[in-house]
């Protein structure tokens, strides 16, 4: 009896290998068979990092600025040179004020540097020589970070100022700053980690959710019914191939970042493998969830772009800074599982394995792959209804 047990039990262990192979090379030639699989894997991911690597940044360079000298002298023509010697702004000489804001209104220029007919007089006395700068608000980010840039363009010339008199600068507050992590303040370096979860998102979650309703549109899901294939086998199945298919992508992304775009790898590679391949279960098992509610590909492509891309793009912090969003709104990102993924990706890549960031992240993404494909198991039945 205990041999025919041993017997029935080897038996079933190799037909569930046979039918897992089965299933997996089918999907395999499936990819193979579907361009457009290989690129979502591979060639989306080249684009948004050549699009958003050299086509989109948040630095602020070659400023146009206009600058109005109401009464030229040796000191006004020095500080108006110390613009001219900043890669952050583009100036352009102006006569009158009435001029340059003319030049503002027509969008010519984004800042009015205007130095008064006393400037070089006022510049010795106790009280020293106020300037004006006018700066067009429309985009309230670019006129603050304008604001910042001429107070420093202002605080070096005085610094050099004085160095040349051989004085100290008399300043109340001396500030010494020190940038940590992203020392060159390239908004690339940002960007291009937070970008590989939004292309990990689109591999994992709208490939796989097209999946299952592909099998439903073509008919193809009927014949895996009468067949002795379970539905967890299915699911695994699928599940095995789109996660190899998004390591791949991993891989060509990670090597683009740091190769191309020179963004530094401070912390270990297989920890950035580690909490990828976490975060692609998390977006399979989204992107199967879907393909289990919808049974058409064009309904179920349309979910997975709502519901896990936009969120991923919007309420990561991928671009936009998640502690400046409303509370609510802050509340509602932590069930987007791009959020942790992204603070993983920018601190192993700028800061390197700091475990007090890493670690609660991964939990997090570990409880959302389980729930996710929990739903998914739960929701598939072999059925046709």
């Amino acid at each position: 009896m205990n041999d025919r047990r041993h017997q029935d039990g080897a038996i079933a262990q190799g037909s569930f290998g046979m039918r897992m192979r089965g299933l997996i090379r089918k999907e395999f030639l499936q990819i193979f068979r579907d361009p457009s699989s290989i690129a979502i894997a591979f060639l989306m991911p080249l684009v948004l990092l050549l699009l958003f690597g050299y086509g989109v940044s948040l630095d602020s360079e070659s400023i146009p600025v206009a600058l109005v000298v109401e009464k030229p002298s040796a000191d006004t023509a020095s500080f108006t040179a110390a613009f001219s010697k900043s890669r952050y702004f583009l100036p352009a000489a102006f006569s009158t004020t009435r001029a340059a804001e003319a030049a503002m209104i027509a969008r010519q220029v984004n800042a009015i540097v205007v130095l008064r007919q006393d400037f070089a007089q006022r510049l010795h006395n106790s009280g020293g020589a106020p300037i004006q700068l006018i700066v067009n608000g429309v985009d309230a980010n670019t006129a603050r970070i304008i604001s910042g840039y001429v107070e420093g363009v202002w605080a070096n010339w005085l610094a050099h100022a004085a160095l040349a008199r051989g004085q100290p600068l008399a300043l109340p507050v001396q500030i010494e700053q020190r940038v940590w992590f992203n020392s060159e303040l390239r908004s690339r370096n940002f960007l291009v980690p937070g970008l590989i979860a939004i292309i990990m998102t689109l591999i994992g979650a709208l490939l796989t959710a097209m999946v299952m309703a592909r099998e439903w549109e073509r008919g193809t899901m009927e014949a895996l019914m009468v067949t002795p294939v379970s539905m967890s086998e299915v699911i695994l199945g699928k599940l095995i191939p789109y996660f190899v298919l998004g390591m791949g992508g991993l891989a060509l992304s990670v090597a683009m970042a740091i190769w191309l775009f020179e963004v530094p790898l401070r912390g270990s590679t297989w920890l950035l493998f580690g909490a990828s391949a976490l975060f692609l279960l998390t977006a399979l098992g989204m992107g199967l969830f879907i393909s289990t509610i919808a049974r058409s590909q064009f309904v179920a492509g349309q979910i997975a772009l709502i519901t896990t891309f936009l969120p991923a793009f919007l309420l990561s912090g991928f671009i936009f800074d998640i502690g400046s969003m409303p509370d609510i709104v802050q509340t509602i990102t932590h069930v987007i599982a791009a959020r942790y993924y992204v603070a993983i990706l920018q601190t192993v890549f700028l800061a390197g394995n700091t475990w007090s960031v890493v670690l609660p992240n991964m939990l997090a993404l570990a409880v959302l792959a389980v729930v996710f494909l929990g739903l998914t198991h739960l929701k598939s039945r072999k059925r046709l209804e």
